[in-house]
């Protein structure tokens, strides 16, 4: 009792006080006129509000946008079913040409079957960006199926070889050459009409060794192969006890072909080299030595003598030696024999990459063999200006050989054997094959027509109308355009971080070269992807590499 009764008037003491002391600092406060804000600051903080409204809504729609449209890719629809009263379209491969078909084409008319050796699309102008592991290999590959199943009726898909083409009877003969094989390896199906679009081989020119030992590359196992020799060049010559001569060797990369892939090629090595090799291997780093070889006079002969002019500057600053006027006689396991001014000279490399030239595929040696008198053409397929094969009159089933359409690198057409050029040619022909199906259509309700027999006077002349309306239409139909190439400009990329473009510009051509030009090879590139999968893959991997560079490490 003694202890509440003594602290109960300290503490009543010390809440008067608190109250005393309070409220004459509350009578000053109120007194105190509040901070005005001057209009300037009203403003800007109007401004900054607004505009972090502004940004919140702008990331939600596009991350819900962006999440919306991957969804929808990676869920397709139901499709129609296998109609048997269609025609039915066998296409031949899954590279630019027959890709860009089966995007245009409209298989709610026609039965599609797909018949290839992969069963993806495979971008190639960024084979050598995954070569030296810049990109991923997954990420420039788009699979066939994400286009079939996006399309109105069921497409089939085969992962299988053609070994055979019967052009009368109209059937192919397929045979499975994967790794693993069911019971039934081979099988034939028969088609209405073929799109022949198999692409090319690497033309070696029967130089000796060059199927032995050289790197090619147009495919993904290419790049994925050249990769993997490129650091064990580098590793086995920063094994101990090499012999500097040895050492020079290893490090010696050879680039055959001043082509495109050539160019690129070399630019994205020299880009590895300077932006990685000289981190993790100093001391071997200034060793590296690259030399691209052309049997022309000079590089990229598809563009403007000032481009050509400036990627040889780029290469003798980037120390790439370009050896033109040089043809390659034979390469051996450690060195490459070339010939320049009539003097044979022996170079040894630790590695030669084979970029140089197209040739026919066996099946398309094949198919010509059908028709001596009319495919010729030793560089490829001969097809008329609508990319139907050129057959005899005399053929024994005229319409049969007719039925077959070809495509992209295994045609010998005026146009160069590139990827714009087939992925023009394929959306032509899906808009050939629309034409077609409207006639069929017309046609089909013309046969109705005509057979039908009307009493009604009336209905009568509303039918005679309507068969004025369509044969008009087949008129139309008839009057097919030929196939008329666009050629919207050149690209390429020459290490550096530059790029050069050839590009249309009214009546003449705009040529540009440098970092802005990189700028704008890099966003083409990425707006010609197929997807966006592919688009977000290859962005983050360009983004990655800059930040964490590419990976030196090999399996």
């Amino acid at each position: 009792m003694s202890i509440t009764r003594a602290i109960r008037p300290i503490a009543s003491s010390q809440a008067c006080r608190q109250i005393l002391l309070t409220r004459p600092v509350q009578r000053r406060l109120l007194s105190t006129p509040a901070p005005t804000v001057g209009p300037s600051q009203s403003r800007w903080r109007s401004f900054l509000q607004n505009l972090g409204r502004v940004t919140l809504a702008g990331v939600i729609v596009s991350g819900g946008t962006f999440y919306y449209i991957t969804q929808r890719d990676r869920h397709p629809g139901l499709q129609l079913p296998h109609d048997d009263s269609k025609k039915t379209i066998a296409i031949l491969g899954s590279g630019w040409g027959a890709s860009s078909l089966l995007k245009g084409l409209d298989t709610e008319e026609w039965n599609v079957v797909v018949i290839s050796p992969r069963n993806y699309f495979l971008f190639t102008p960024l084979l050598p960006s995954v070569a030296v592991g810049t990109l991923d290999s997954r990420s420039i590959i788009q699979s066939t199926r994400y286009i079939t199943r996006h399309k109105k009726r069921a497409v089939k898909v085969i992962e299988a070889e053609a070994q055979d083409i019967d052009p009368v009877a109209k059937t192919i003969t397929l045979s499975d050459h994967s790794p693993i094989v069911g019971a039934t390896s081979t099988s034939t199906i028969n088609y209405d009409y073929l799109v022949y679009a198999v692409g090319a081989e690497t033309q070696t020119f029967g130089i000796p060794g060059v199927k032995e030992h050289a790197c090619f590359m147009k495919e993904l196992g290419d790049a994925e192969k050249f990769q993997g020799q490129l650091m064990d060049c580098v590793e086995t010559a920063a094994f101990p006890g090499q012999s500097e001569e040895e050492i020079d060797r290893l490090l010696h990369m050879v680039v055959v072909g001043g082509g495109p892939t050539g160019i690129e090629l070399s630019g994205e090595i020299h880009d590895f080299l300077e932006d990685d090799l000289k981190s993790w291997y100093p001391e071997l780093a200034e060793r590296i030595k690259i030399t691209l070889i052309e049997a022309l006079p000079s590089v990229l002969p598809m563009f403007s003598k000032q481009l050509i002019d400036y990627t040889e500057s780029t290469f003798k600053d980037a120390k790439i030696d370009i050896k033109t006027k040089t043809m390659v006689k034979e390469v051996k396991d450690k060195s490459v024999i070339v010939e320049s001014n009539g003097q044979r000279h022996e170079l040894p490399m630790g590695l030669l990459v084979w970029a140089g030239g197209n040739t026919l595929r066996p099946l398309t040696k094949k198919l010509m063999s059908y028709f001596p008198s009319t495919q010729t053409n030793r560089r490829g397929l001969s097809v008329d200006n609508h990319l139907r094969l050129l057959v005899p009159s005399t053929s024994p089933d005229p319409t049969g050989s007719s039925s077959i359409f070809a495509l992209g690198d295994c045609t010998a057409s005026s146009y160069a054997p590139t990827a714009q050029v087939a992925s023009q040619q394929g959306a032509y022909l899906a808009r050939l094959f629309g034409q077609m199906a409207k006639r069929e259509k017309a046609l089909s309700r013309l046969s109705e027509l005509a057979k039908a027999d009307v009493a009604d006077p009336v209905k009568d002349e509303e039918r005679k109308k309507e068969i004025d309306v369509i044969e008009k239409q087949l008129a139309r139909a008839e009057q097919q355009r030929p196939f008329h190439y666009s050629h919207q400009g050149s690209l390429a990329y020459i290490g550096s971080e530059k790029a050069i473009a050839d590009l249309p510009f009214g009546s003449g051509n705009l040529a540009t070269g440098g970092v802005a030009t990189y700028l704008f090879w890099r966003s083409a590139y990425l707006s010609t992807l197929f997807s966006l999968r592919n688009r977000t893959l290859v962005a983050s991997d360009w983004l990655k590499t800059k930040i964490f560079g590419r990976d030196v490490s090999r399996e």
